[in-house]
């Protein structure tokens, strides 16, 4: 009963550690870019786009698509980064739990 207990206490203050992770992850923010930096995207820990940035020089008819494309590759860049910092942080907030592997945090 005594495990019982210590268990759940620890459920609860992982769940409030789980949370305040999400606030903080809401708040961060992370560029991607493609192109060799012809175009940046920056998204928030919720994955909306907060600023894009484009080189001028992308400004041709002929190539939209191409800019199209960067703009793409940017956004998944920027993406690939928060889900990075995410998993980081997860990693760092269950270290020392018995959690089998391959588990994603939060469910």
């Amino acid at each position: 009963m005594k495990d019982l207990l210590g268990l759940m206490g620890k459920a609860k203050e992982m769940q409030a550690k789980f949370q305040a992770m999400q606030e903080e992850m809401a708040a961060i923010e992370a560029s991607g870019q493609s192109g060799g930096g012809l175009v940046q995207v920056t998204l928030s820990g919720k994955f909306d786009m907060k600023a894009l940035k484009i080189d001028p020089s992308l400004f041709k008819e002929d190539q939209v698509e191409i800019l199209e494309d960067l703009i793409l590759a940017a956004h998944n860049d920027a993406k690939a980064r928060i889900e990075q910092l995410m998993q980081e942080k997860t990693q760092s907030l269950t270290a020392g739990l018995p959690l089998p592997p391959g588990m994603k945090l939060p469910f």
